[in-house]
């Protein structure tokens, strides 16, 4: 399955320079945090060394103008909206043995278990039926799951239906591949394609990496690069926070995404930014070795906001409710929404059980309870929009749409009729009242209201899926 066909294997992460960007930016001055926020808010991004002088800045008052930058960042490029999507599990059966995940092969208490096509099918009904257009497609790594088999899964996902409800969007978070296998995962037509280093600290990653090929650093670090070389040009990268100096990771973060962008023209799509949370049968996920504390999680939120102002950053319900509202406000522009972590979950009716999922939610509320307090609390306007995907903005592409204020002009629009579908086919009514009360008001302000408005009226009506 891992046949090394790339064209680059290359080792990429300088774990000395990280090093010595930390210990030259040590104690900043106010002066020069200040400058390197004044940088930031030209919205062009920062540079390694600038985001570990916001790293390294201990003085509160400047944590709090970090904080209000990385806001009035997020509107300005944004604007009002969330991506919401849902994580769906095809299988825990997995050949690695990882020290802080639940699927470790090792985890003798987990039961086991891979969707069978009419079981998978059941899932996605179970998340189209509450208004979920996006997924994520999660699976182990086990030899018996091969790539053929991964693309029946996207075939079935795609084509199961439920009443008005599709997913339009699925992304995946697999093992890495070699690149014909990535070649498949592109003509069946996945969305972004998802991988985490984990941590990038070597000595970190072959501690925690006790067995399975996920003990090749190279091999993983490699990943995007074969991705790309067979056409995937959008990809999700991200770190499990916990394991390692979340300062070092950071950057090291930020050294691959330089780093893609230099052998391919675009960094990663999206970041993910998941922090350690107890799993079953893993005793480093009760006891991080590096634990991060709430104060600096969103510290390092806002300050990835600064360094890549056009990436989407993914908070998960890892988070509890408290605190991914509080994140919404400085960085975070996509969310997944009523997450479950094991196969068979959503149509599952005792959905909480630590016996079988990867590890603990944080925030339990349903789809609808989410958007709700979206929509009453800071007025965000929840997206559900796939048109870019399937018109070809991905990629470069799309960064370069994004630096022009594309996102604010159309996709605020394509968020709006997505979000009209939700209120006509799922919300419930005290949701369905404020939602229309938001459309009303977001749809004055447009300067293609009278279009917008013609496409609304198509969707009260009984069409779906209309986008600019």
């Amino acid at each position: 399955m891992n046949a090394k066909n790339s064209k680059t294997e290359t080792d990429f992460i300088n774990e000395d320079n990280i090093w010595d960007m930390l210990n030259e930016t040590e104690s900043p001055s106010e002066a020069l945090v200040k400058e390197t926020i004044a940088k930031a808010k030209e919205a062009k991004g920062l540079s390694i060394k600038d985001t570990a002088v916001l790293l390294q800045n201990t003085d509160k008052e400047l944590d709090e103008l970090i904080f209000q930058t990385a806001k009035e960042i997020k509107l300005h490029i944004y604007g009002k909206r969330m991506v919401l999507f849902a994580p769906l599990y095809v299988s825990n059966e997995c050949a690695n043995d990882c020290a802080y995940c639940g699927f470790a092969s090792t985890n003798s208490d987990l039961k086991r278990k891979t969707l069978k096509m009419e079981e998978l099918a059941k899932d996605v009904r179970a998340i189209e039926d509450m208004g979920h257009k996006r997924v994520l497609l999660v699976y182990g790594e086990h030899p018996k799951n091969d790539i053929d088999w991964m693309v029946e899964t996207i075939k079935t996902t795609y084509k199961t239906k439920s009443g008005n409800g599709e997913i339009r969007r699925a992304n995946i978070n697999c093992a890495p591949l070699s690149v014909e296998e990535f070649k498949k995962l592109k003509e069946v037509g996945i969305g972004t394609y998802q991988c985490f280093q984990e941590t990038y600290h070597k000595e970190t990653y072959k501690k925690v990496h006790r067995g399975g090929i996920k003990r090749d650093y190279t091999w993983r670090l490699n990943a995007f690069h074969r991705a790309q070389e067979a056409g995937i040009d959008d990809i999700g990268a991200g770190v499990l926070f916990g394991l390692y100096d979340h300062r070092f990771e950071v950057l090291a973060l930020l050294m691959h995404a330089e780093q893609l962008e230099k052998d391919f023209g675009v960094g990663p799509h999206t970041i993910s930014f998941p922090r350690l949370e107890p799993a079953l049968g893993s005793e480093i996920s009760y006891n991080p070795p590096y634990l991060l504390d709430d104060y600096n999680f969103k510290k390092l939120v806002a300050i990835l906001r600064l360094a890549v102002p056009y990436t989407g950053l993914i908070l998960t319900t890892r988070e509890t409710a408290e605190l991914r509202n509080e994140l919404l406000e400085i960085g975070v522009s996509q969310l997944s929404a009523a997450s479950r972590t094991y196969p068979g979950a959503y149509a599952d009716p005792e959905f909480d059980r630590p016996d079988v999922q990867q590890f603990c939610i944080g925030d339990n509320r349903s789809l609808d309870e989410v958007i709700y307090d979206m929509l009453v609390t800071f007025e965000y306007i929840p997206s559900f929009c796939t048109g870019c995907y399937r018109l070809g903005r991905t990629g470069d592409h799309f960064m370069g749409l994004a630096k022009t204020a594309f996102i604010n002009r159309c996709c605020l629009p394509n968020a709006l009729l997505t979000f009209d579908e939700y209120l006509e086919d799922y919300a419930s009514e005290k949701t369905k009242k404020a939602g229309r009360e938001l459309i009303k008001k977001e749809l004055a302000a447009l300067p293609d209201k009278e279009k917008v408005s013609c496409m609304l009226e198509r969707i009260s009506a009984g069409e779906r899926d209309l986008f600019l």
